[in-house]
């Protein structure tokens, strides 16, 4: 899941400057679980959009923004509101806001309504988004018992624990527990602690050279 967070509204604003017709695009999945863009999201910026003299022409939620055909069937289902439209607010990630712009025929402002945080996972309360992936292209979790050190060490350590943990826990943060303990206790778990004894060269950032593109294997 992609972690956003509301922007304040003042940099939408500025964003948008004198265009006073917008249409409002949010995201059905990863935002309406983050509370970033889901229905009451939108409805609220909505509200406030009309309360400083803008005209919001329509508002969409496509299941998952970023990919482009759910884009253009929304945009599809509200052509009217969409091209009376002098920007775009949009509710969701990165990716969601550059799916509209690349979808967008007339190449209108899109205005960013989240920070895009981090890849997480959702704890089983639904409350605690905890980042789990670097996304870094080089995946370790083979090695490392399914934790990755490149997100949970605080210091990005591949090669075990970088000795200031006190009692698992990590010295940059008290509150959290040591990334290479919990790998420690994990491959134990497993019976594979020989998997610390192999060093593992520094990250191959070639596979991280952006931007990254792949085709997908018809």
């Amino acid at each position: 899941m992609i972690v956003t967070q509301k922007k304040e509204f003042s940099e939408i604003l500025k964003c948008l400057g004198p265009r006073g017709r917008v249409f409002i695009v949010g995201c059905g999945d990863c935002a309406t679980t983050c509370r970033t863009g889901g229905e009451a999201e939108v409805k609220e910026i909505k509200k406030l959009l009309e309360e400083k003299g803008k005209t919001v022409t329509g508002w969409a939620i496509p299941d998952s923004p970023c990919i482009a055909s759910q884009v253009k069937s929304h945009f599809a289902k509200n052509k009217k509101a969409v091209d009376e439209a002098e920007a775009f607010v949009i509710l969701a990630c990165g990716l969601g806001a550059q799916s509209v712009l690349d979808n967008d025929r007339l190449a209108r402002p899109v205005c960013v309504g989240c920070d895009t945080m981090f890849g997480s996972i959702l704890d089983k309360t639904g409350t605690v988004l905890s980042e789990r992936c670097a996304m870094c292209g080089d995946c370790v979790l083979n090695i490392t018992g399914g934790i990755c050190p490149a997100a949970r060490c605080a210091k990005g350590l591949l090669n075990g624990p970088c000795g200031g943990s006190d009692k698992g826990k990590c010295e940059v943060d008290k509150e959290k527990d040591c990334a290479w303990i919990l790998i420690y206790n994990r491959l134990k778990e497993l019976g594979m602690l020989e998997n610390l004894k192999s060093v593992r060269p520094a990250k191959d950032h070639s596979k991280s050279n952006k931007p990254r593109e792949i085709v997908i294997k018809q």
